[in-house]
């Protein structure tokens, strides 16, 4: 399929999409050759439900499911909501891709109601967003850590987590059993050094 051809697509798609769902959006915009649909929280079940069930969409499935910190995104210009989660969806019938993005409303405490009931593959992605990111998934069945140890302290992708850790783990012989400690590495600056060479030209 052309590029004209797929663009084309996308452009119906976004039309379809802000006729079904349109009271409901935040915003829309075509980016990577993709359409990338935005609600607020409060509304994300209906816009959920809607693009599954709909003759004109019917993405009946989730791909995946990622957390996001905008924590100094765009050099720290970056004003708006802090947690997001963005929802990859498929739709088989129509052979087509699309993004939700959802913002948590509370930086402190960010929470999204849980989309196991209208994917439930959303299941196993939920637990990994909270995992790492911290953001919570309200009426999900079992919400605990899936990646990271039980006594884990901290979200390690959240912006602000220190790259050595708030933890580390050791077995203890006396003990005869892994024991958690806090981290006794020294902190050190970890960005890497660049070098150029100014007079460097491609010939």
């Amino acid at each position: 399929m052309s590029d004209q051809a797929t663009i084309s697509r996308i452009e119906t798609l976004a039309q379809q999409a802000e006729k079904v769902l349109g009271k409901w959006l935040t915003s829309s915009h075509i980016a990577f050759n993709e359409l990338t649909l935005q609600c607020s929280a409060k509304h994300l079940t209906k816009v959920a439900t809607s693009l599954r069930d709909h003759k004109k969409l019917q993405f009946a499935q989730l791909i995946d499911l990622c957390g996001v910190d905008y924590q100094d995104y765009k050099d720290g210009t970056y004003e708006g909501l802090r947690f997001a989660t963005v929802y990859h969806l498929l739709s088989v019938t129509h052979n087509i891709r699309i993004r939700l993005k959802v913002f948590c409303e509370d930086d402190d405490f960010p929470v999204l109601p849980s989309m196991v009931d209208v994917w439930p593959v959303a299941n196993w992605f939920e637990r990994e967003s909270f995992d790492l990111f911290g953001i919570m998934y309200e009426g999900h069945p079992d919400l605990r850590r899936i990646l990271t140890d039980y006594g884990f302290v901290g979200h390690p992708f959240r912006k602000d987590f220190p790259m050595i850790g708030n933890v580390e783990m050791r077995y203890d012989p006396e003990q005869q059993r892994v024991v958690y400690q806090p981290v006794s590495i020294e902190l050190r600056n970890n960005v890497p050094r660049v070098i150029r060479d100014e007079g460097f030209h491609h010939g």
